[in-house]
């Protein structure tokens, strides 16, 4: 009997070795994060990390925010870093590119970019310039960061997308996250970063979860600024696009895949500096492509991606004309059936693909 027991105790013991390896060679579960918890986490991290970073602008502080993405921070860091000011971007704007010149690294939210229009003297000649300026010698180590383009039923005054804007500018570093890594790997890079980063969020997306992995969890993640990502591969066409309409380009691409269209999707991430290597590589593979953004199309992101297709070798490989999405060029209206008919859908996306591959 002891020597059963003694066989079976060993038995026992075995299958325990095995199912412990085999549990170690899964690959680790991912969480589930919004996108506004992975901004608030990462300037967390960040604030923990860098006494110099603070936080300030309209409502960050006791009412832990707007749209509570900096939820908790006030309690954590209190009065000196997490910092409630006026209701006057032009005075907290220039306060934070003051703070940045002095030696330390604001993160300046503004409730809605539209009102970034108010600082545009302090974010471009302020800040954007003084690098060039001073011949290398004082850098402006801020991010400007909040919602950029259309939410809902906000109107035209506080729908517009300024990444085209900002974009326009040398001197600035211009980035427009669409889910929970780019959130989070990206804004911890724009905080560590040397120069101005705009950092342009979407309202609609903060309350969107979506899985991290455990790497992107990790406190020294950060994704390369000027890196675009290829979220789908595909062969018949190239989808580029950034922030919200990244998730419709990948929805049209579902509904096209079922119909024998691959689409392959580029998420831009970076608008300044623009990858514009992997967008000819994806062209050169696609021989197709259409771009999609939710801001005007008269000057826009797709505008700039057209130009340097054609001025490039990607040209010599489309079977037919780059075809833009966009939103209207029009002020946003009010009413939400307008206002659905003034910004892209994925039936949009679809009907540009069949356009641009003559289906």
């Amino acid at each position: 009997m002891a020597a059963l027991s003694c066989v079976v105790r060993s038995g026992r013991n075995a299958v325990s070795r095995v199912l412990r390896r085999e549990f170690h060679q899964t690959a680790p579960a991912a969480a589930q994060v919004t996108v506004r918890d992975a901004l608030n986490q990462a300037m967390d991290e960040e604030m923990e990390r860098d006494e110099r970073v603070f936080l300030l602008g309209e409502e960050v502080a006791q009412y832990d925010g707007a749209y509570k993405v900096s939820r908790g921070l006030w309690k954590k860091y209190g009065d000196q870093r997490v910092i409630d000011t006026p209701i006057t971007e032009m005075g907290f704007t220039g306060i934070a590119v003051g703070a940045a010149m002095g030696g330390l690294r604001p993160i300046c939210e503004f409730m809605t970019f539209n009102f970034s229009m108010q600082a545009i003297d302090q974010v471009i000649n302020s800040a954007a310039k003084t690098y060039y300026m001073s011949a290398g010698l004082q850098s402006v180590p801020i991010v400007f960061r909040g919602p950029n383009g259309a939410s809902a039923g906000v109107a035209a005054q506080h729908s517009q997308c300024f990444a085209a804007w900002y974009a326009h500018c040398p001197g600035l570093k211009v980035l427009s996250p669409w889910n929970t890594e780019d959130a989070r790997g990206l804004l911890k890079a724009a905080i560590r970063d040397d120069n101005p980063v705009v950092f342009l969020e979407n309202e609609l997306m903060y309350g969107v979860p979506f899985e991290l992995s455990e790497e992107a969890q990790s406190k020294d993640f950060t994704i390369p600024i000027g890196k675009a990502k290829i979220e789908r591969a595909g062969s018949h066409v190239t989808l580029v696009s950034h922030s919200r309409y990244v998730g419709h380009c990948l929805d049209a691409a579902a509904v096209l895949s079922k119909e024998g269209v691959e689409c392959e999707v580029v998420n831009l991430r970076s608008i300044r500096p623009l990858d514009v290597d992997c967008i000819e590589s994806s062209v050169m593979k696609t021989n197709h492509l259409v771009t999609v953004e939710g801001g005007w199309p008269q000057f826009g992101v797709g505008a700039e991606i057209c130009a340097r297709i054609m001025e490039g070798p990607a040209f010599n490989f489309l079977d037919a004309p780059v075809t833009r999405v966009t939103g209207v060029d029009i002020p946003m209206p009010y009413a939400k059936i307008l206002e659905d008919n003034s910004l892209p859908q994925i039936k949009d996306i679809i009907f540009s693909v069949k356009k641009t591959l003559n289906i």
